[in-house]
């Protein structure tokens, strides 16, 4: 009995201490030699828009959709992490990340850094947003991460060495190589594979590998990489948000269900399963998902339980890491990796699951996405030529405004409708400063007023010449405004797309003229011709000297003139003109980085326009001629046969027509699987249904003239197109109109251009990375695995941003696009591209609504789906020429001539002094192989330039070779003071860069040096790029 009572009173004392003298949690720890070691990554994903816009994201607004606060969000982990020295945690997203540091007190940030100094918290990524790599272009995903990365390394001193893309749907070759290596990453970390490639490498133990995406970079420019083994979340056992439903640790003895013994338990049997799949004894287990700790304390209190006891069990050990020291230790481990060499495209995550929608999804999103990437960079260029506005008004609201466009359910368009909106409103806002500083900058230029800037630099003073007689002129400081410097102020048009422009339809008044300023951001000289609306022929065109020029008036074709009218009512809330409406054709000569002022003059009397002609005026087929190209069309269906090229002597039989998948519901057979949506392209069937009807024509019209030839085309009452050869030109350009896409038939509708020749492409095409490289595919191939296919159409799509082309031994065909679309060559010696989609179910895969864009008129009921009007480019020659057309004719289109208008009365044309303009050189141009792609004045009155080469290594004879600037010319007047040469997102001097040697299975014993480039020294300026090379520079001038 007594013995009873003190084994009871000594286990109550023992109860009583514990509970009195609570567990304090070892979390500290690091990699231990000869065990399994599991790196705990602490990380939120944290989308810039989706569900919910980015600011509703932000502030934790609209919550009845999804319940998400970044700001939040921040708070907690920080607070987290002050608690112990040993927590860590990643962040990516900088959109967010820079709106919470603007209001933070001086006290909080300076506890930030010490957590950024002491390596507990770490940017990863580093990008304004974490940016798509299939609808994307190059240059604005190396724009948008430039922006992050400068503001890391200006409020924090460092720079991010880890790319972290966990969450878009496919991986590119440009992001490997160009947006990780270049750029300085060790590693490069991704969740989303194909299911069936993460199966054979979970099986052969390569979820690891070296990536080597660049075959003319090669191992220069190769990273480590990983496919992360649980998506971006934990196993599911281990998930610790506020809102899990799954077990916890439970360790008070005092409470039911302690289970400490059984968690760790589980925890080393799910690690050492993972560790089966991955080399060496490190694996990484992230600790996150979607806009977690938003309560910190709930992943970070059970993360310190989990550590303690875990490593008080001793079978593995187990802490807190980041992605850097986790690619230190497999670097450290000495181990061979398996090599890759193409991309992850397509991405599907089961049989009939091929994430392929998307990269047609919001067609003129991405369009419009596109077209604000061109203005961007000419904005900027102007902005460094007159000096960087000390005011408010630059160009940086258009910067963060694209950058985030770039995310992952940005541009890729598989956000809801609702945040699509306010990415165009964010964009249109920003676009309209990003004008007025175009327009600003050349107003400034023509007057000649060289302190009409804010920060009036010698290149001005030196480059402007007066004309005529005019001299150059000092504004007093009685002018009321730079902007628009006396009465000469200029407009733009954002709807020359759909022919409409106010400023050239409106009705000129005698005596009256209308500036037309013509802005070329390439280094070479442009002869293109430009097409304007207007509303009457009674106009003659003057060159920059005053003499008429040739012009050419057409009618604008009927069904483009309701979309004009319809789109302007809907958009700029315009009342349309009715009567006549020409588009007005005139070619221009646009000096390099420059522009050039040409002048529409009201006439007395009309000219005569182009008279449509009808195919039965024709004797047999129709022909298009210009002084290279040829077409034919059949007489009968009104159709393309032939298409001839002149100057090389190659001509193949052509075939286009326009057809629709019909967009699965999900039903197929016994049970609902797969939908078509904003993600997922899923058709019923692989039958592409016909547009047209063979027995009626197609031909609408023929409008033959001097300087332009084009056919109309009608497909059926929601599509059509406009074949236009202009006479000089070595392309023929395609405008399309599709929609609205009818549904009245409840079938979901995927709208396809198909091209059928006859070359022997034996299954294979190409297709460009991001608009860099080209890529080859092989129709129902894939490289690393033998491939199960269940969607032979979706299944063989592949995002296109530049072009894509086929060819045989001796011919080629290649087509280029304005934006980002999906497209495939389903048969031999066919391309196909994915123009519109319009869709009535969803997915399945979270954005939750299905793909039906509409528009509205404002204030009326009158709703109808949306109409995207875009351009194909469509080029047929020998394959030894036809790389030089498509990287010439892609940069032209990516970076497109840039047109503002004035009127001006008569006596006022003194107002433009300087009508012609150049800010390079007189008779000096850029390499035809080499791009500026960056020109851009920074705040900090350094300037960033970028110098891009424009071919692959093999690509063309004479252009794939090395290509020498001199950066002198490209600064004429101004002094160098220094330059230096920095990584791709201009944050860390290239000489300081480092990067990781890895083992490679098969090239154990090979060295791999980098490409030798030649240094910058002071006063010696000549830089030299190889193929497919970009370079980026910091300069600084002695004004």
């Amino acid at each position: 009995m007594n013995q009873a009572w003190l084994q009871c009173l000594l286990i109550s004392a023992l109860l009583c201490f514990c509970r009195c003298f609570p567990i304090e949690y070892n979390t500290e720890g690091g990699p231990v030699e000869g065990k399994l070691n599991v790196h705990l990554v602490p990380h939120t994903h944290d989308d810039v828009g989706w569900l919910k816009t980015v600011d509703q994201y932000y502030t934790g607004s609209n919550s009845s959709i999804q319940v998400a606060a970044v700001q939040y969000i921040l708070d907690s982990f920080i607070d987290a992490l002050q608690i112990d020295p040993n927590r860590k945690f990643i962040y990516v997203e900088v959109a967010f990340f820079k709106r919470w540091w603007r209001e933070q007190s001086k006290e909080k940030r300076e506890i930030v850094r010490k957590l950024v100094d002491s390596g507990q918290l770490e940017f990863i990524n580093g990008g304004w947003c974490m940016h798509d790599e299939a609808s994307t272009y190059y240059v604005d995903m190396i724009d948008q991460t430039t922006l992050g990365h400068r503001f890391i390394k200006k409020e924090f001193g460092m720079v991010p060495r880890i790319g972290w893309q966990i969450d878009p749907f496919g991986h590119s070759a440009v992001q490997a190589y160009l947006l990780s290596a270049e750029v300085g990453f060790d590693a490069l970390f991704f969740a989303r594979a194909d299911y069936q490639d993460i199966a054979k490498r979970r099986e052969d133990r390569t979820m690891e590998m070296i990536w080597r995406a660049s075959k003319s970079l090669g191992s220069t420019a190769q990273v480590f990489t990983g496919i992360l083994s649980h998506h971006y979340d934990p196993p599911p056992e281990f998930r610790y948000d506020i809102k899990t439903t799954e077990t916890t640790i439970q360790d008070d003895p005092f409470l039911y269900d302690y289970n400490v013994e059984e968690r760790v338990d589980l925890f080393v049997q799910l690690a050492e399963e993972q560790a089966k799949q991955f080399r060496t004894n490190h694996i990484m287990w992230t600790m996150g998902e979607d806009f977690a700790y938003e309560n910190a304390n709930t992943w970070f209190k059970q993360m310190d339980k989990l550590i303690h006891y875990v490593n008080k069990d001793g079978r593995v050990n187990v802490f807190y890491s980041t992605p850097t020291i986790y690619t230190l230790q497999k670097h450290a481990a000495n181990e061979s990796w398996p090599l890759k060499t193409d991309d992850f495209f397509p991405y599907a995550d089961c049989e009939h699951c091929y994430w392929t929608g998307y990269f047609t999804s919001r067609p003129a999103l991405k369009g419009y996405v596109r077209k604000l990437s061109g203005l961007l960079q000419a904005a900027r260029q102007l902005e460094f030529i007159v000096g960087r506005n000390k005011g408010i008004t630059n160009t940086d609201s258009l910067e963060e405004a694209m950058a985030v466009l770039q995310h992952h359910d940005g541009v890729s368009g598989t956000e809801k409708q609702h945040v699509a909106n306010d990415y165009a409103l964010r964009l249109s806002r920003a676009s309209i400063e990003a004008e007025d500083v175009m327009k600003s900058a050349l107003v400034c230029l023509m007057s000649g007023k060289l302190n009409c800037a804010d920060n009036s630099s010698s290149m001005l003073r030196t480059r402007l010449k007066p004309h005529e007689g005019h001299s150059l002129q000092e504004i007093g400081s009685s002018s009321t405004s730079k902007y628009e410097a006396g009465r000469l102020v200029l407009e733009q048009c954002p709807l020359l797309n759909i022919s409409y422009c106010p400023k050239t339809e409106s009705k000129m008044e005698a005596g009256t003229n209308l500036a037309i300023v013509i802005y070329n951001p390439l280094g070479w000289t442009r002869n293109e011709v430009i097409k304007l609306p207007v509303s009457s022929s009674a106009f003659e065109i003057l060159d920059s000297n005053g003499s008429k020029i040739q012009a050419q008036f057409v009618p604008i074709d009927p069904t483009l003139r309701k979309v004009h009218d319809y789109y302007a009512t809907a958009f700029q809330e315009a009342s349309v003109q009715d009567g006549a409406l020409f588009n007005l054709y005139f070619e221009v000569a646009v000096p390099s980085l420059g522009y050039v002022v040409y002048f529409m003059k009201a006439t007395k009397t009309e000219a005569s326009w182009t008279i449509a002609m009808k195919p039965q005026d024709f004797n047999g087929d129709i022909i298009l001629d210009s002084t290279r190209i040829q077409m034919v069309f059949s007489n009968s269906t009104g159709l393309l046969k032939q298409i001839r090229n002149y100057e090389d002597e190659v001509s193949i039989p052509m075939q286009q027509s326009f057809c629709w998948y019909n967009g699965s519901d999900g039903n197929t057979g016994e049970k609902r699987i797969q939908a078509s949506g904003a993600y997922v392209f899923r058709p019923n069937s692989s039958s592409c249904f016909h547009l047209g009807n063979t027995s009626e024509q197609a031909i609408q019209s023929v409008m033959q003239g001097d300087i332009v030839t084009e056919i109309y085309q009608q497909f059926s009452p929601w599509v059509s197109q406009v074949v236009r050869l202009y006479k000089n030109a070595d392309d023929v350009e395609i405008d399309f109109l599709v929609g609205p896409i009818p549904i009245d038939d409840n079938l979901g509708k995927e709208i396809v251009a198909r091209f059928m020749t006859n070359i022997s492409s034996s299954k294979e095409f190409y297709t460009d990375s991001n608009g860099r490289d080209f890529l080859k595919r092989i129709r129902n191939y894939r490289k690393e695995w033998d491939l199960d296919i269940h969607e032979e159409i979706a299944g063989n799509y592949y995002p296109v941003n530049l072009g894509m082309y086929l060819k045989d031994n001796e011919t080629d065909f290649s087509l280029l696009v304005d934006r980002s679309l999906g497209g495939s060559s389903i048969f031999d010696g066919e391309l196909e591209l994915m123009l519109h989609r319009r869709l009535l179910h969803d997915d399945g895969r979270g954005v939750g609504e299905a793909l039906n864009e509409s528009i509205c008129l404002n204030g009326t009921n009158s709703c109808e789906g949306l109409t995207v009007q875009g351009k194909i480019y469509l080029n047929v020659g020998p394959v030894r020429k036809a790389s030089e057309w498509r990287r010439t004719k892609g940069l032209k289109v990516a970076l497109p001539l840039q047109i503002s208008f004035a009127t001006l009365e008569e006596k006022e044309t003194n107002l433009i002094n300087i009508p012609q303009y150049s800010a390079l050189p007189p008779g000096y141009e850029l390499p035809p192989n080499i791009a500026i792609i960056t020109l851009q004045e920074l705040e900090d009155k350094l300037t960033l330039l970028r110098l891009a080469h424009l071919y692959e290594i093999g690509e063309d004879d004479k252009f794939s070779t090395p290509a020498r600037v001199d950066l002198q010319n490209l600064f004429p007047g101004r002094k160098i003071e220094e330059v230096v040469e920095l990584n791709l997102s201009g944050v860390q001097k290239k000489s300081e860069m480092t990067s990781l040697d890895w083992r490679i299975e098969g090239e154990e014993n090979d060295m791999h040096e980098a490409p030798k480039r030649n240094k910058i020294m002071n006063d010696e300026y000549l830089v030299e790029l190889a193929p497919m090379e970009i370079r980026t520079f910091q300069l600084e001038f002695d004004d």
